[in-house]
């Protein structure tokens, strides 16, 4: 079956002449073999070297790309290509343009995202470092299915094809390695249509070093998926944090417990109490990026939130905020009582901080809640003044509409 799609082959570039005019050669082959209405796209990210003149020689379309890094050729290629469909992949001779027909017939069957996944083609001796292979990449991968729900199983695999129109659509932004993950997690989150072809990676092709730095790469895409979910950002870790901090508090107000040989007493306390203030602050913190992503149209407004905005009001938060203030200082009172009945002297560490503790902890949380409730407050007030803005917007070009159909 042909295909007569049309179609860019784009690679990102940055002093590649070892490789990139294989790489072309073996693109272009695939192109003619398949009779594909296609161009040959490299965006070149500085190079110092012969790759500029390879490419033109070879009949490649050469863009320059100032801005450094990855992520910032590949999107400066994105924005310039001519084809309906992009397959994009890295110039170093460690994939195989000519499985780019895999991927148009998948892009061909309506996905709008179509991955290579290296785990399921195979990956020769030497083509990816141990830490990479067995670490790296498993994992970052993991997390990214965990966090997003996606089906993808290699996240990071630089042979891949998608539609532009939608890919462009779903605004990517990122400038490093880490537009790897962007893509595919930007994807998920749009709804985009995603499939997964088996492709082989084989050992790169260059005589030097590879531009990807492991740790620092590695950091910037999981910085990435956490940054892009608030969830196991914010929400999982701060309820597992403040529950365990509350517990544990509870638990040690009665006395010292035991476990075998060891005894947790009031220095314990002290952390767990420590621990519930600190959860509670960064499950706060999820609201207020809900809130904030809503806002700025990155997501649809989740049912469960609308429903507390209905619920909450600031005076509710400042009331609760002064209850637990109220506690604080009815338990500060009591420790009162305590020192007042050894005459003012000194006292007993493990009597009197079974009180002073938690006082603290319910001042510091009446606090913050109080101070937060006016935050979630500001940014409710900015969307409501959004809302009203839009609204003016409407009324006006509904009202200049109305006023040209009568002059018609």
């Amino acid at each position: 079956m042909e295909y007569q799609l049309e179609l860019t082959v784009l690679m990102p570039c940055l002093n590649e002449e070892e490789t990139l005019g294989i790489c072309i050669k073996k693109a272009k082959d695939a192109i003619e073999k398949h009779n594909l209405l296609a161009e040959i796209l490299i965006a070149d990210n500085g190079s110092t070297d012969s790759s500029i003149e390879i490419a033109t020689e070879l009949g490649a379309r050469v863009i320059n790309v100032d801005e450094k890094g990855y992520g910032s050729a590949l999107i400066a290629g994105i924005q310039q290509a001519q084809g309906e469909y992009i397959i994009m992949g890295d110039a170093d001779d460690s994939y195989d343009f000519g499985d780019i027909m895999k991927f148009v017939s998948k892009l061909g069957e309506g996905n709008d995202l179509v991955m290579g996944n290296r785990f399921k083609g195979g990956i020769e001796k030497g083509a990816m470092p141990f830490l990479h292979r067995y670490l790296g990449n498993p994992v970052l991968s993991f997390i990214g299915r965990l966090f997003f729900k996606s089906a993808i199983k290699d996240f990071h695999c630089g042979l891949r094809g998608f539609n532009r129109t939608a890919i462009l659509g779903i605004g990517l932004c990122t400038t490093g390695m880490e537009f790897a993950s962007e893509m595919v997690v930007k994807s998920v989150l749009n709804n985009l249509t995603i499939a997964e072809v088996p492709v082989k990676l084989y050992p790169d092709g260059r005589s030097r070093a590879p531009h990807l730095r492991t740790w620092h790469d590695g950091w910037r895409h999981l910085r990435f998926l956490l940054l892009y979910s608030p969830k196991w950002l914010f929400l999982y870790p701060g309820f597992i944090i403040t529950f365990l901090g509350v517990l544990i508090t509870s638990m040690l107000c009665f006395g010292p417990v035991s476990l075998g040989t060891i005894t947790f007493d009031i220095h314990t306390m002290l952390y767990s109490a420590m621990a519930a203030v600190m959860g509670w602050q960064v499950i706060a913190f999820y609201f207020q990026a809900k809130m904030l992503a809503v806002q700025s149209n990155l997501i649809e407004e989740p049912v469960w939130l609308m429903r507390f905005k209905k619920w909450f009001s600031l005076e509710k938060g400042i009331i609760a905020g002064f209850v637990l203030m109220l506690l604080g200082c009815m338990l500060t009172g009591y420790s009162f009582l305590i020192w007042d009945k050894n005459n003012f002297g000194n006292l007993q560490p493990t009597e009197v901080f079974r009180v002073v503790i938690p006082a603290v902890a319910s001042l510091v949380l009446g606090v913050q809640l109080i101070f937060n409730s006016f935050f979630v407050s500001i940014l409710d007030l900015k969307a409501i003044n959004h809302s009203l803005v839009y609204l003016n917007k409407s009324i006006v070009i509904k009202s200049e509409m109305q006023i040209y159909c009568l002059n018609q």
